[in-house]
């Protein structure tokens, strides 16, 4: 989505060497007219994906609203230039898997409080149902009071609610295990049995690939590790930010490998899988959260973070 062109000229000076005189520089001027305020990638996203926004403004952060409601939001941060290329600003927004279908706005807001909208249409997606018949051991987990249990949720939504100012990775994601094997897509709407009769609904927020014990699990794309320990729930877990606001996990690990502080590279092993934690079988659970909102993660393996040559490209001539 294109909008808002305006008649500005950005300036990017580089200094070179001239021929034969490495003492003196020579000033290179390459100028880059403004051609939109903004790009939205897709401007049609369905339930459960994700927008990537591009700006050449001072905006700070972007709310999705639909039926005049807001649904998720995300801070803007900023994407740097260089001699060839002009910097921007960049946010990306989860669309809620529970989000109406239709009609939807994304409410901009710069710096000193100003604000237009931008608007979307949120298309429909079909998810399925699974029913969970848990054990004695699960069903206490989740259910059995436990204030360590609580401390732990805090935390891990105090991680998914920071906004950064660094971007690690911008481009696609790759997939954590060499296995296609997968048990529980993203977005299955779940009913979870225990074995004291109670039932919950609820959405799994990742996807679920079976592999074994043992199996070893990389990371999607480079990043900082910002937890690698036990949880009760999720049991030996591992998360990754990648960029502001931008965070993988890795969950029911049989142990961890990469410490909390690490940066990991691409393809780095971080873990071996397992079935710790709330937890039916062996597999590995991986999560994206977006500004705290889950969201499918196969979206940036097919597309990337940030598509800086093609934002680039429609920001700028």
């Amino acid at each position: 989505m294109l909008k808002r062109v305006l008649p500005i000229i950005l300036i990017i000076t580089a200094f070179v060497a001239c021929a034969g005189k490495p003492d003196v520089s020579a000033q290179v001027i390459r100028t880059f007219q403004i051609i939109d305020r903004y790009i939205v990638i897709p401007d049609s996203p369905r339930l459960g994906e994700s927008i990537t926004i591009g700006v050449t403004s001072n905006e700070t952060e972007g709310k999705l609203i639909v039926n005049g409601r807001e649904i998720a939001k995300s801070k803007f941060f900023i994407v740097p230039g260089d001699s060839r290329t002009p910097g921007f600003r960049a946010a990306i927004i989860a669309v809620p898997v529970t989000a109406a279908p239709g009609d939807a706005i994304i409410k901009m807001i710069d710096e000193s409080g100003g604000e237009y909208e931008i608007p979307i249409t949120i298309m429909p997606r079909e998810f399925r149902t699974e029913t969970l018949h848990l054990s004695q051991a699960v069903t206490s987990l989740a259910t059995d009071p436990n204030p360590e249990r609580e401390r732990e949720g805090e935390r891990i939504w105090a991680i998914w609610s920071t906004t950064g100012n660094h971007i690690y990775h911008s481009g696609t994601f790759s997939l954590p295990v060499t296995s296609t094997r997968r048990t529980s897509p993203f977005g299955f709407r779940r009913t979870n049995i225990y074995t004291n009769g109670r039932r919950t609904s609820s959405t799994h927020a990742g996807i679920d690939f079976g592999v074994p014990t043992g199996t070893e699990v990389y990371a999607c794309a480079r990043g900082r590790v910002v937890l690698s320990r036990m949880r009760i729930l999720t049991g030996y877990s591992i998360i990754l930010e990648h960029a502001p606001g931008i965070y993988t996990m890795y969950y029911h690990l049989d142990s961890v490998i990469a410490q909390e502080g690490d940066i990991v590279e691409m393809g780095a092993v971080i873990g071996l899988s397992g079935s710790t934690g709330f937890s039916t079988g062996p597999h590995l659970h991986w999560e994206l959260r977006i500004s705290g909102e889950y969201s499918d993660p196969d979206i940036f393996v097919n597309r990337p973070l940030i598509d800086k040559d093609l934002i680039i490209s429609r920001l700028y001539d």
